[in-house]
């Protein structure tokens, strides 16, 4: 494969710090890469290195004659005296740019809500980075480069934007720390660090696997770097993995590393360590009516928060998201009905915002004034600068003064002062924002051990199903309505023009029969109908039976399947992989579908 673009020793330094130091890389026709790392790492130094805008210090960057390059950066070049119609369609009317289908959706997802003919200034900050990626995504590139191209957009354009960018025949490459975004589109990850460039093959599901193999092999001694990718990796061999079809390294010497892993949490055991304890009642809203001008986001709705419920919701851009959680921390009354908290509740409420601080205060002092030391649940003891040090704060960043904070660094400590306050309910409002993917990553350790009720609204898929445990929507019907299956559902209720079936039981334990009617299928009998010993209950108990031989047979075939996938990942069979890992999709499906049958012959046979 042809290189488009090559870095030859490529060095650059701000001041004494080397961001990139002697690499070299390149990049092919169609490779489609994901840049990982950490906030002010050098990712999108070495994103402009690469397109000409920076010069390297030292080292040579070489590219194909005629290279066109599309580059969307962090802000934008639109000129504010332009309308959205000169600005991103080059002024073509209606019917110029409609008759090609590509450019239709591109206006329909990324310019929904915007008049074409408004001029540029006054555009929100969310508008004027969707107008600057549909600019870049409307004209044909050799390469194709964006840093952070998710921002501002919701769970459903972010979709859109993987499965575009995917048919694309342009190479790619993107900063991000959306990692559903990186497995969805990228077949090779390179993360910067300490100057220098990893290259990994695959998604970040890959990356991770493969990150996680080289320190085992090469026997790590970071402890506390190691003990969150491993819990990094029980969670995504629990979930939806390997995410990737194509892994180059042996699957089931990863499955090793993490087979004594626990669970990343156990709601029971949380409980028993909250600080705070909650009592039976959390948050109730109840018959409440919500409207924003003339539009309805609340209609009669009512909806019941548990102790440990761990929450995430979804919904278009204007949907109502932060309205929801305004409502739940009372910052908002509703025009009808009421909000009820439990008696016990210690409400925290992360919002978009980011807090006004004294810019003369210094981070160390600052956290050790609010709490000078907090107990996780399994015993540990933290200080201050050990917190800190866990969201990364160290060396001299330690005792820097807050006004000197990036924007990433004020999120991270605004959450941290939230955690120290040790609330047992907790709402956040699109807090990856900012957030690198190591920091996520201790966000997500973190919320595993903490034991109260958790609410996040955030456009990240990867972070709402990894820290949640049920998802709910809000589809424009004047309900809060729950998705049994999660994100999935969500964009294919979208896609459909569907609304999501109303459910108002509390979202914890779902039973098989509000399931069944969330999804708009047809409930199973109901239990009580079935007495024990009856005939009904004799079938039911013989259903479970042959059900259970059935999920021995698949947990099998599965077994078999990895085996063979393992067997291969050291050659280049990537067809007979790929066709290994769609039948472990069909497996999974299948396996699914047998234990919701199962539940309910369960439901009958206890009658």
């Amino acid at each position: 494969m042809a290189n488009l673009l090559n870095l030859e020793r490529v060095s650059k330094a701000y001041g004494i710090r080397p961001l990139l130091d002697d690499v070299s890389l390149g990049i092919g026709v169609g490779e489609r890469i994901g840049i990982v790392g950490r906030n002010g790492g050098g990712k999108t130094t070495l994103l402009e290195v690469m397109t000409g805008l920076e010069e390297p210090d030292t080292g040579r960057v070489s590219r194909t004659g005629g290279l066109d390059v599309g580059y969307l950066h962090q802000g934008d070049e639109l000129h504010d005296s332009h309308t959205v119609r000169e600005a991103v369609l080059r002024g073509k009317a209606d019917h110029e740019w409609a008759g090609d289908p590509a450019a239709r959706g591109v206006v329909r997802e990324l310019l929904a809500g915007i008049d074409l003919d408004r001029v540029v200034d006054g555009l929100s900050g969310g508008e004027r980075r969707r107008c600057a990626l549909a600019a870049l995504l409307l004209e044909p590139h050799d390469l194709i480069v964006l840093d952070e191209p998710t921002n501002h957009l919701d769970v459903e354009a972010v979709a859109w934007l993987a499965e575009h960018l995917v048919s694309l025949p342009s190479a790619l490459v993107v900063v991000t720390h959306d990692r559903w975004f990186l497995d969805a589109v990228c077949q090779t990850t390179w993360e910067v660090h300490d100057g220098k460039v990893d290259a990994y093959e695959g998604g970040y599901a890959a990356f991770v696997l493969a990150k996680a193999e080289r320190q085992r092999q090469a026997a790590a001694s970071e402890v506390r770097r190691q003990n969150l990718v491993r819990k990094e990796l029980a969670w995504l061999r629990r979930g939806a993995p390997a995410r990737t079809s194509k892994p180059k390294f042996r699957i089931d010497a990863a499955n090793a590393l993490i087979e004594d892993v626990p669970e990343p949490r156990d709601r029971l055991e949380l409980q028993k360590f909250a600080t705070q304890r909650l009592g039976k009642d959390v948050i109730d809203l109840e018959d409440v009516d919500l409207a924003r001008g003339e539009k309805v986001l609340l209609d009669h709705a009512t909806w019941r928060l548990g102790p440990g419920d761990r929450v995430g919701i979804v919904g278009v851009n204007g949907a109502g998201k932060t309205s929801v959680l305004n409502l739940l921390s009372q910052r908002l009354d509703p025009q009808h009905g009421r909000v009820k908290h439990g008696r016990t509740v210690a409400l925290a409420h992360l919002t978009q915002a980011i807090d006004e601080v004294d810019p003369t205060a210094r981070v160390l002092e600052t956290v050790d004034a609010i709490r000078r030391e907090i107990r996780s649940t399994d015993g540990q003891t933290f200080t201050p600068t050990s917190l800190l040090e866990r969201f990364g704060f160290t060396g001299d960043r330690l005792t820097a003064r807050l006004g000197d904070l990036s924007g990433g660094e004020r999120r991270r400590f605004q959450l941290l002062k939230l955690l120290l306050d040790e609330p047992n309910v907790l709402l956040l409002d699109e807090p990856t924002n900012d957030l690198d993917i190591d920091t996520l990553n201790v966000l997500e350790d973190f919320l595993d051990s903490w034991p109260g009720t958790l609410v996040v609204v955030s456009h990240d898929r990867y972070f709402l199903e990894r820290v949640t445990d049920s998802v709910w929507a809000l589809l424009g019907d004047g309900q809060i309505s729950m998705l049994p299956r999660g994100v999935d559902e969500y964009l294919e209720r979208r896609a459909a023009g569907l609304p999501a079936p109303v459910v108002r039981t509390q979202p914890s334990a779902p039973s098989p029969a509000s399931v069944a009617a969330a999804a708009g299928e047809t409930p199973p009998a109901p239990a009580a109908q079935a007495k024990a010993g009856s005939a009904e209950a004799r079938a039911a108990r013989k259903t479970m039976a042959r059900i259970d031989k059935q999920m021995e047979k698949l947990v099998a075939a599965d077994e078999k399947l990895h085996a063979e996938l393992a067997e291969l990942a050291a050659g280049n069979d990537y067809d007979r992989m790929s066709a290994l890992s769609d039948q472990l999709s069909t497996n999974a499906a299948e396996r699914e579908e047998l234990e919701m049958e199962w539940l309910e012959a369960a439901e009958v046979a206890e009658g």
